[in-house]
C-alpha cells in the first residue's frame, strides 16, 4: 500500500539529512505504528508522503503508483490527519465536512450520510453548525478527523491523532482504525503514546536521527518475552 525507496529530505541550509535513506514497505490491510524520538524525522517524512514536502531524493507509492508521476490520484487515496489539526477556523464543522468531501469528489448524498455518521459518533452533532473557532482542541481533533475519513481512503495516515482527545472518543477512533483495516485499508499512525502503539500496530518502525533503525512485528523485536515496546524504543533509539 505505501513504499518509501531511499527516501530523503534535507532542509536548505541545514547541512543534515532530517529523513536519511528511508526504505519501508507498508502492507494492505495493517494498521502501521511509526515512532521515533522528537526531531527523529517522523512528521517530515509523512509530510512527504502527503506531498505537503517535496523529497531530495527518493521516491514514493501509494497502491503502486508513483507520487511524484500521478500526484493527484495518489492524494485522493490518502485521508490525512495532521499533528497541529489545521483547519479553516471560519466555517461551521458541517461547511468544513462538505467541503471535504467535494475536494475529494464524494457524491453529495454520500458526504451527508457518513457526515451525519461520524458526527454522532464523536459527539459533535450539536457543535455541526456553530464555527470550528469555537471548538475546544480536542474537538478541532475530531473534525479534522471524521475530514479525513469521510472519502473512504485506501491509506489513512494519523500524525498524533489522540493529542486532546478524551478517553470515549480516543476508543472511537481506535476502533474506526481496526475497523478501517479490516474492509482492506491501511492505517499508518504516528504516536508518542507508546502502550497504545503496542496494543493497535500490527507491524512498528522506529525512526532515529532520520534512519530507520528497526521494523517488524512487536514479538519479532523484543529480546524477551517480557520486554515492552517502551524498552525496545528506549533500546535502539539510545543505541542509534
Amino acid at each position: 500500500m505505501l513504499k518509501l525507496i531511499g527516501l530523503s529530505k534535507e532542509y536548505k541550509n541545514s547541512g543534515t539529512l532530517a529523513v536519511n535513506n528511508l526504505n519501508l514497505e507498508v502492507k494492505e490491510g495493517e494498521i502501521f505504528g511509526f515512532l521515533g524520538p522528537n526531531g527523529a524525522g517522523k512528521s517530515t517524512t509523512i509530510k512527504m508522503i502527503v506531498s505537503i514536502l517535496t523529497p531530495t531524493s527518493g521516491g514514493i507509492e501509494v497502491n503502486g503508483l508513483d507520487l511524484t508521476k500521478n500526484r493527484d490520484q495518489v492524494k485522493k487515496l490518502i485521508g490525512y490527519v495532521s499533528d497541529d489539526h489545521a483547519v479553516p477556523e471560519k466555517l461551521t464543522g458541517r461547511e468544513y465536512l462538505n467541503f471535504m468531501g467535494i475536494m475529494y469528489d464524494v457524491p453529495v448524498e454520500q458526504i451527508k450520510e457518513s457526515a451525519e455518521k461520524y458526527l454522532e459518533l464523536f459527539e459533535l452533532t450539536k457543535d455541526a453548525d456553530k464555527q470550528i473557532a469555537t471548538y475546544s482542541h480536542g474537538m478541532k481533533q475530531k473534525i479534522v478527523t471524521i475530514g479525513a475519513i469521510l472519502h473512504k481512503p485506501k491509506l489513512w495516515i494519523l500524525d498524533e491523532p489522540l493529542t486532546g482527545l478524551d478517553p470515549k472518543s480516543a476508543y472511537q477512533l481506535k476502533q474506526l482504525m481496526h475497523q478501517h483495516v479490516r474492509e482492506g485499508n491501511t492505517v499508518f499512525f504516528s504516536s508518542h503514546v507508546i502502550d497504545v502503539v503496542e496494543k493497535l500496530c500490527d507491524r512498528i518502525a522506529i525512526i532515529s536521527k532520520g534512519k530507520l533503525v528497526a521494523v517488524d512485528t512487536l514479538d519479532r523485536l523484543r529480546k524477551n518475552a517480557n520486554e515492552s515496546l517502551e524498552e525496545v524504543f528506549l533500546n535502539l533509539t539510545t543505541l542509534s
